[in-house]
């Protein structure tokens, strides 16, 4: 039977808030991009404790993107038998994409299950800003992607990541086993799920 941990909408909090002064001297983003629907708010809230005095809040556009096994297929982008999908995306034709170029930017999500959603999002990130350098003629500028999960399963991972973001550009607030993890806002009787969260709680306590 697998088990789940029931997470708060406060422990979430507490979490960017916590993981924010690092990212803040290491990753120093001016940019972010949250992968839909789990890193929206983590992102949100990171903007929240990555605000500067005397600067603009840090930029948020958003990816969707919609993981599902391809039945006795293999993805010719992704790892065999599963396949990653573009639900939404930058505007390859718009400044959404050309803002991208020279920036550190962070990428964020909910949870670092099987890495294959991370591993799509930073090879076609990293695809498209080249492509857009070549179009603006500013290919000496470098950009960088780091990224930030509220939870790293510890686990066998199928997708694969740059080994610089790995070594220096990835953060996870906490590690965790291989449970399945409920986040509040896929609750749909949130009392029950603070309920159930709170006995959690004290049973570990």
């Amino acid at each position: 039977m697998v088990e789940k941990t029931y997470v708060t909408y406060n422990q979430v909090h507490k979490l960017c808030q916590e993981s924010a002064p690092r990212i803040l001297e290491e990753f120093r983003p001016n940019l972010m991009i949250a992968i839909g629907g789990g890193g929206y708010v983590p992102a949100r809230i990171l903007r929240s404790f990555l605000k500067q005095p005397g600067h603009p809040n840090i930029p948020i556009q958003a990816i969707g993107l919609s993981l599902y096994e391809a039945l006795g297929t293999a993805d010719a982008i992704e790892t065999p038998g599963t396949r990653v999908t573009r639900t939404q995306w930058l505007d390859l034709s718009s400044l959404e994409m050309a803002n991208l170029i020279g920036k550190n930017v962070l990428i964020v999500d909910e949870v670092d299950d099987t890495r294959t959603t991370l591993e799509y999002a930073v090879r076609e990130l990293e695809k498209d800003v080249r492509e857009a350098q070549q179009k603006a003629g500013r290919t000496g500028e470098e950009t960088k992607f780091s990224i930030f999960v509220l939870h790293n399963k510890d686990k066998p991972k199928k997708g694969k990541l740059p080994e610089e973001i790995i070594h220096g550009r990835y953060l996870a607030a906490r590690t965790v086993g291989d449970d399945w993890i409920c986040y509040p806002w896929e609750a749909t009787d949130i009392d029950e799920h603070d309920r159930l969260a709170k006995e959690q709680e004290q049973k570990q306590s």
